[in-house]
C-alpha cells in the first residue's frame, strides 16, 4: 500500500504544500497546466531556496508577470458583505470592519490611507474578492479532471462554512478576499492537481502529523486573538495541534482547508519504506527554524497488521416532530451540516395518536453541540432535544482515481490497519460523467468499480 506522510512541524500553507509535492517528484507540468486551466492570467515561478540549511522548493504565483501575493498584500482576507455573483473580480471602495488578517507571511497588516489621482487621501478599504459561488463556477469551468475540481471546491466550501459560522451569516454571503485572490485560488487548485497526480502510480493513502500552529497574536475583527485565528481554529476542530518553537502564525486558512479536504489519518508516521522526500518552503525564513513542510512517499511495511477496533465518542441529538413542514425539515439537514454536524438524518416514525412524524437525528461532537442544539430549538417546533453519547468505529478514509471510458472517477476507500474494507465510486463524479456522455449512472458506477478492481494488485 502506498503512503504519503505530511510532517507539519512548521505548520502548513498552500505554497508549502505545492513546493513539497514538486520536491517529492510531482511533474511541474501538472501544476503549470492546472494553473493555466483557470484562465486567470496566472503562472508559477519555481525555485530552490535554503531554509535553515535545508534545500527545498519554493513556489511563487505570478499574476501578469508580477508576484500575485504582493498585489493584494493590503487586503482584508475575508468579509461577509453580500456580493454580486459575477465571474470577474470586483473592485469596490467601501468601509468595512476589520476581519482576519491571515497572509502567507503570517503577520498582521494595518491599513494606511491611499493617495488618489485627485491629490487627496481617503482611508478606503479595497475589496478585491470573490464569493463562494463565483469561485465554484470558476473551478467547474476549468479544464481539470473531476477529482481535482472536487478537492479544490471542497477546500473552499470548508473554508466558507467556517467563516459563515464565525460571522453568523449564510455561507453564500461570505466574500473571500485574501483566500479569493489569484494566488490562493492557484495554490488550492494546483495543490489538488498535484495530490491527484500521485494516484497515477496507484491509490495513495494520506497520513499527517499533529500540526504546529505557532504562537503569538493576530489582529481580527473583534480585536487581537491568539494564533490560530478563528477561521483556522474552526477548520482544525478535531485535528491534533500544538504550539512550539516560534511566535508566528504557521498554519494558514488555505493550508488548513486543504488538509480538511484531503482528510488524512492523523498521528505518527506509519511503518513505511520511504522512496521520496520533498521539502516545501514557506515565505518566512526565521533563524534556526526550518520553515518547511516535509512530504514522505513510500510503501507500507506492515504486511499483516493486527486488527484493532478503535472507537471514538460521538454526540447524538434527536427530536421527533409531527407538525413541521417537509420543506423546513429538508432545510434543517442542510443547516446542520453547514454548522459542522458529522451527519444528519430524517427517519419516518409513527407518533402518538397514530400521527406520522419525522425523527431528526444529528451526529456531532462537543465543539458543535451547542450550535446544533440551538438550531433544533429555534428552527423546529420541538420543545426539547434528547442528547446522548455513543461510541463509533470509523474506517480510515482515502481516495483513488481511476480512468474509465467516461473520464476520471474518484473512488472512496475505507480501510482499517491498511486493509481496504469498502470501495465506492464518488456518486457526483458518476452523475456528471453520465450526463456528459448521455449514459445511465449505473453504467458509469460499474465501469469505475471494474477499473479500480482491475488496477488493484493481486
Amino acid at each position: 500500500m502506498r503512503i504519503a506522510y505530511l510532517d507539519c512541524f512548521a505548520g502548513i500553507s498552500g505554497d508549502m504544500f505545492l513546493g513539497a509535492l514538486l520536491d517529492a517528484g510531482v511533474d511541474p507540468t501538472v501544476l503549470h497546466n492546472a494553473t493555466a486551466a483557470l484562465n486567470l492570467g496566472a503562472s508559477l515561478k519555481i525555485e530552490t531556496v535554503d531554509r535553515s540549511g535545508i534545500s527545498c522548493t519554493k513556489v511563487h504565483v505570478l499574476e501578469a508577470g508580477k508576484l500575485a501575493e504582493a498585489s493584494h498584500s493590503h487586503l482584508e482576507p475575508y468579509t461577509h458583505e453580500p456580493v454580486q455573483q459575477q465571474a470577474q473580480q470586483t473592485h469596490t471602495h467601501q468601509h468595512q470592519p476589520k476581519t482576519q488578517h491571515l497572509h502567507k507571511t503570517g503577520h498582521a497588516h494595518t491599513h494606511e490611507p491611499h493617495t488618489h489621482d485627485q491629490g487627496h487621501e481617503e482611508p478606503h478599504d479595497h475589496t478585491h474578492g470573490r464569493s463562494l459561488t463565483v469561485i465554484r463556477a470558476l473551478i467547474q469551468s476549468a479544464d481539470l479532471a473531476a477529482p481535482v475540481k472536487q478537492t479544490a471546491i471542497r477546500a473552499f466550501e470548508l473554508l466558507g462554512a467556517s467563516e459563515a459560522k464565525i460571522h453568523n451569516v449564510d455561507i453564500e454571503q461570505i466574500h473571500f478576499h485574501e483566500v479569493g485572490a489569484v494566488d490562493a485560488i492557484v495554490d488550492i487548485v494546483a495543490t489538488s492537481a498535484g495530490i491527484h497526480a500521485l494516484n497515477a502510480d496507484g491509490p495513495i493513502h494520506w497520513h499527517c502529523s499533529a500540526l504546529n500552529v505557532g504562537g503569538g497574536m493576530v489582529d481580527c475583527a473583534h480585536g487581537r486573538f491568539p494564533v490560530p485565528a478563528p477561521a483556522t481554529a474552526d477548520l482544525l476542530r478535531g485535528v491534533p495541534t500544538y504550539s512550539a518553537h516560534i511566535e508566528k502564525e504557521l498554519v494558514t486558512p488555505t493550508g488548513a482547508a486543504l488538509l480538511r479536504a484531503l482528510a488524512p489519518t492523523f498521528g505518527p508516521q506509519p511503518a513505511m519504506s520511504v522512496q521520496s522526500i520533498g521539502y516545501g518552503a514557506g515565505t518566512r525564513n526565521p533563524q534556526d527554524f526550518p520553515n518547511v513542510l516535509r512530504l514522505s512517499i513510500g510503501e507500507s511495511t506492515d504486511s499483516k497488521p493486527e486488527t484493532t477496533h478503535q472507537t471514538s465518542a460521538v454526540t447524538v441529538l434527536e427530536t421527533a416532530l409531527d407538525d413541521l413542514s417537509p420543506q423546513i425539515l429538508a432545510t434543517i439537514i442542510d443547516r446542520a451540516l453547514a454548522l459542522g454536524a458529522h451527519d444528519a438524518m430524517l427517519t419516518p416514525v409513527l407518533m402518538k395518536k397514530g400521527r406520522p412524524g419525522t425523527l431528526i437525528t444529528i451526529l456531532t461532537d462537543d465543539a458543535h453541540r451547542a450550535a446544533l442544539e440551538r438550531l433544533l430549538l429555534t428552527e423546529t417546533t420541538t420543545l426539547g432535544v434528547r442528547v446522548r453519547q455513543d461510541q463509533r468505529i470509523c474506517l480510515d478514509r482515502a481516495h483513488a482515481t481511476v480512468s474509465t471510458p467516461y473520464g476520471d472517477i474518484r473512488i472512496k476507500l475505507g480501510s482499517m490497519n491498511g486493509e481496504i474494507l469498502n470501495v465506492a465510486p464518488e456518486f457526483e463524479d458518476c452523475r456528471t460523467a453520465a450526463t456528459n456522455h448521455n449514459v445511465a449512472i449505473k453504467q458509469v458506477i460499474q465501469a469505475a468499480t471494474a477499473a479500480y478492481l482491475s488496477s488493484k494488485p493481486q
